[in-house]
């Protein structure tokens, strides 16, 4: 099985409700890294798994919705929490179209921090 992986930063805020988190419930920020990772048992023509420049286009223009931003003031977290796995589904959501082919498969992590993460996508 062949793969590709493609990460990018950029920084986000938000806060944590429906619960008592300390400091979470408050506004503050990330240093998020979106890893998009596509899976596939063969390459193209090309010899590629996936054109990385069409990858990067498809993670900025999914991006730029979030960098810089408030998480909570983003549909569609409007009254919902924006967990780290919630925010993960939903790039997981919308970068799917946006990569969609018959022999990738895409499964993405995103991490918080150096250390924590959340990921959705097949096993």
């Amino acid at each position: 099985m062949y793969r590709l992986a493609v990460t990018r930063d950029f920084i986000a805020q938000h806060f944590l409700i429906g619960g008592d988190w300390g400091a979470e419930n408050r506004k503050h920020s990330h240093h998020y890294r979106l890893e998009v990772l596509l899976r596939a048992a063969t390459l193209d023509r090309h010899g590629y798994l996936a054109d990385i420049v069409e990858v990067e286009r498809a993670i900025e223009a999914t991006l730029a919705r979030y960098r810089d931003r408030t998480l909570n003031e983003i549909e569609p977290f409007a009254d919902l929490n924006p967990s780290l796995e919630r925010f993960a589904k939903v790039l997981y959501d919308e970068l799917g179209p946006k990569l969609a082919s018959d022999r990738l498969t895409l499964s993405i992590r995103l991490w918080e921090n150096e250390r924590d993460w959340a990921g959705y996508g097949p096993e």
